[in-house]
C-alpha cells in the first residue's frame, strides 16, 4: 500500500508541475511493458477523497491517465465511483460547505464536466452515501449517475475485470 501511495505522489508532483520536472524536453515515457497485448484499459477509480483542495489534483491525474492510454493506443474504459465524503464535493449545493472551499468546488465541477466529455469515461455517485450525508441526489453534478451502492458497483466492476484504484 505504501508503494502505491508513493507512486501516486510521484504522479501528483508531475501533474502539479513541480519545478524542474517539466523543464527538460524528453521523449514521452511509455508503459509498453505493462500494456503489452492490452487494447482496452478497464479501470474503476474508487473515490472517497473528501478534501476539496486535493481532489482536483487526482481528477487531473485521471484525465492524464485517459490521455496516456489513448496516446499508447489503448481504449480507455474508465469509471469514477464517488462515495463517502466525496459525494459532498460532487454536489452543486455549496451551502453546507465553507465559502473558502467554493473555488475548489468550482474547479472540481469544471474537471468533472471535462471528464464527462471524454470517450470511455463514466461517473457514478453512491446513493447510500448521499442519503447518509444528507446530499440531495438532484444536486449531483451533470454527467454523474446516482447508483444504489458503490460498494456493489465496485464489486461488479472488479468481477468484470476492471482494475480498482483507490483514491481515499
Amino acid at each position: 500500500m505504501k508503494a502505491m501511495l508513493g507512486i501516486w505522489m510521484i504522479c501528483l508532483v508531475w501533474i502539479a508541475g513541480a519545478p524542474g520536472v517539466m523543464a527538460q524536453p524528453t521523449a514521452p515515457l511509455d508503459d509498453a511493458d505493462a500494456l503489452k497485448g492490452v487494447t482496452v484499459g478497464k479501470v474503476v477509480f474508487d473515490i472517497g477523497k473528501a478534501d476539496p483542495q486535493t481532489l482536483p489534483i487526482y481528477l487531473k491525474v485521471i484525465a492524464q491517465t485517459h490521455a496516456d492510454l489513448e496516446r499508447q493506443k489503448v481504449k480507455p474504459d474508465m469509471v469514477l465511483a464517488f462515495r463517502g465524503g466525496a459525494v459532498k464535493l460532487v454536489s452543486g449545493n455549496r451551502e453546507a460547505l465553507p465559502i473558502e472551499q467554493h473555488p475548489f468546488l468550482e474547479e472540481i465541477a469544471a474537471l468533472i464536466a471535462d471528464l464527462a466529455k471524454k470517450p470511455g469515461v463514466r461517473m457514478e455517485v453512491c446513493g447510500v452515501a448521499t442519503k447518509l450525508l444528507g446530499v440531495d441526489n438532484a444536486t449531483i453534478l451533470p454527467g454523474i449517475k446516482v447508483v444504489g451502492n458503490t460498494f456493489v458497483s465496485l464489486t461488479g466492476y472488479q468481477a468484470q475485470g476492471y482494475a480498482a484504484i483507490p483514491i481515499l
